[in-house]
């Protein structure tokens, strides 16, 4: 009798939903494969249970991961579904990201019952976010608009905006399209105003290191045009030393011709000062144009300017 392939995910609608997209898609992949064959493996984080908190302020990124990554080290699940963004940039050792599905519509959306855009609020209208990066591009844009520590799940968040505890806020279009959540109050936002945080859209696979058998499992779901886009966009986040305490973006696509595009954009949190950068090169550069773009942006950016952001912290 075949052993079960247990796949640990977190319990969020959103979590599940991309964990039964990667069950469907191995089961396709593999004709011996039967969704009895996969378990799934719900747990909690410490991410999840702390929610009156910014990230910045209770540890970052890791908060979403360590407790299944200490389950993927302990062999007691096989395999691990996450939201790619989520993801810090250093894995523990004897972890790798050995899979990325495609990738969803990356853009941000910006959520409000009463207005199409962030211009068209009035001023000193209540927004909702605990990223900074959409705190710093909001501030960008709207400096005379009020922004609040807003944490939660996507029906959790939806649900304050319509008690009223904010006047707007922003989600990840995937999220949305995943759970199949429309409405005449979302609005898909242009790269321009809100440029998305690294590898947003996109969900990849990790398991440990020494499982070549998974690693063989997951090769045909592998999509290599998301796996060039976020290896590039990480790669500026690596450069940059980028944390959820820090405000950055970047978003990469590739083209027929195998050309990279990305922008890359570091803001302080008051969104006062902003700097950009975009390149192309080809997609075998992908790391090293990540590298390269971030590197510029330190320099564009200058020794000072980072060190405000961590005295901050």
């Amino acid at each position: 009798m075949q052993q079960k392939i247990r796949i640990g995910t977190r319990g969020s609608q959103l979590a599940l939903a991309q964990t039964a997209e990667v069950k469907s898609r191995l089961c396709a992949a593999h004709s011996h494969l039967h969704p009895d064959d996969i378990e799934i493996v719900v747990m909690s984080t410490q991410g999840d249970r702390i929610l009156d908190r910014p990230l910045a302020e209770i540890g970052g990124k890791g908060l979403f991961t360590e407790e299944i990554e200490d389950a993927l080290r302990a062999g007691s699940i096989d395999l691990a579904v996450h939201s790619l963004k989520d993801m810090p940039t250093q894995l523990p050792p004897g972890l790798e990201l050995a899979c990325m599905l495609p990738r969803e519509d990356a853009r941000d959306a910006f959520i409000c019952n009463h207005a199409a855009s962030l211009s068209a609020l009035p001023p000193g209208a209540v927004i909702g976010t605990a990223s900074l990066r959409r705190q710093a591009q909001t501030l960008q844009t709207r400096p005379d608009l009020k922004v609040v520590t807003f944490r939660g799940n996507i029906q959790s968040r939806l649900r304050k905006l319509e008690e009223g505890v904010v006047d707007a806020t922003f989600l990840a279009m995937a999220g949305l399209n995943r759970l199949g959540v429309k409405g005449h109050n979302i609005h898909p936002m242009g790269e321009d105003i809100m440029l998305p945080a690294v590898a947003q859209g996109a969900i990849t696979i990790e398991i440990a290191t020494d499982r070549e058998d998974i690693r063989a499992l997951l090769r045909p779901l592998n999509d290599e045009k998301t796996a060039v886009c976020v290896t590039a966009e990480r790669a500026l986040l690596a450069t940059l030393d980028g944390s959820c305490r820090t405000p950055i973006a970047a978003y990469a696509t590739l083209q027929a011709d195998q050309t990279l595009s990305m922008t890359g954009r570091v803001l302080s949190p008051d969104g006062r000062q902003v700097y950009n950068i975009t390149r192309r090169a080809p997609a075998a550069m992908a790391e090293r144009l990540g590298h390269e773009m971030g590197n510029h942006l330190k320099e564009q950016a200058g020794d000072a300017f980072f060190a405000a952001l961590h005295a901050g912290q």
